[in-house]
């Protein structure tokens, strides 16, 4: 090989080894009586994401989704189980529900979860009326995401929720995490007791980054016992998010790439060498 295809070839293994650069995630938090009173950072942290709602099905490589539950038909509202796919196949918007508890309900009828503690309706309000959203059996609620309508796996740049009922400042929060499964940050949920708080997460820069996110609602997963002082039952409103885009490269995977390359370019150009000097 000619000596100057060998630099030409760590050249290009120098340009692929990154510079670590870690991602800052910015919270948008807010919290009050009622919607009015987070609707101001709601919208901030849609304007952060930037773009347009771009509702149900397809790809695109700006803007968000938004999911605010009204939509959801009888047969998947409460006393019901609600898929945890639906904003997946039936109404598809690239996110997929998990839980450690035995699956979810969006409230139906009677509304606010009446069905599952008579106390609920008085308790929760609504952002966008009427549906809210938990887990049962469990206060987690795990949000993996993926390109709209396929099993491709995805990253967003930002993740927001509406949570109704917070009691104490440490009892809600998101945690975000790269599509490595590594840790960005744990964010606290504001309390708004028998009102609404928002808190909503921007990656700092325009690569997406977050692979999944783990909300925490509560100290306590709603039912009809959870009257012990202390409890705190929380359940969920509006989630918004950026658009769910195809998964790059980490940086470990660019940075072992870039150095096998410069590896290969130094023995070849010790090579190159050898053979200049025997002529």
């Amino acid at each position: 090989m000619r000596l100057t295809a060998v630099l030409a070839l760590i050249v290009l293994g120098v340009a692929l080894v990154p510079i670590a650069v870690e991602a800052a995630v910015v919270p948008f938090s807010a919290s009050g009586a009622d919607a009015a009173a987070i609707q101001a950072t709601v919208d901030t942290f849609r304007g952060a994401i930037g773009g347009a709602n771009n509702g149900v099905g397809g790809s695109f490589t700006t803007g968000r989704r938004e999911i605010n539950w009204d939509g959801v038909p009888a047969n998947f509202s409460s006393p019901n189980a609600f898929p945890p796919d639906f904003f997946n196949v039936n109404s598809p918007r690239g996110v997929v529900f998990s839980t450690p508890g035995s699956g979810f309900q969006v409230s139906g009828t009677p509304p606010e979860f009446g069905n599952l503690n008579a106390t609920y309706p008085d308790q929760f309000t609504t952002f966008s009326a009427p549906k809210l959203f938990t887990a049962i059996g469990s206060t987690i609620t795990d949000v993996n995401f993926f390109i709209p309508g396929t099993t491709i796996p995805a990253t967003t740049r930002a993740f927001g929720a509406v949570f109704t009922d917070v009691d104490s400042a440490t009892s809600s929060s998101i945690a975000a995490f790269d599509a490595n499964g590594g840790l960005l940050g744990t964010f606290s949920v504001p309390a708004a007791a028998q009102g609404l708080s928002f808190l909503g997460l921007v990656v700092d820069g325009s690569t997406p980054s977050i692979g999944r996110v783990r909300i925490t609602s509560g100290n306590a997963a709603p039912g009809p016992n959870d009257a012990p002082p202390g409890t705190d039952v929380a359940v969920m409103d509006d989630f918004i998010y950026g658009e769910p885009t195809t998964t790059v490269p980490e940086p470990t995977t660019l940075f072992l790439l870039g150095s096998a390359l410069v590896g290969l370019g130094g023995r070849r150009l010790a090579q190159a060498v050898r053979a200049l000097r025997r002529r």
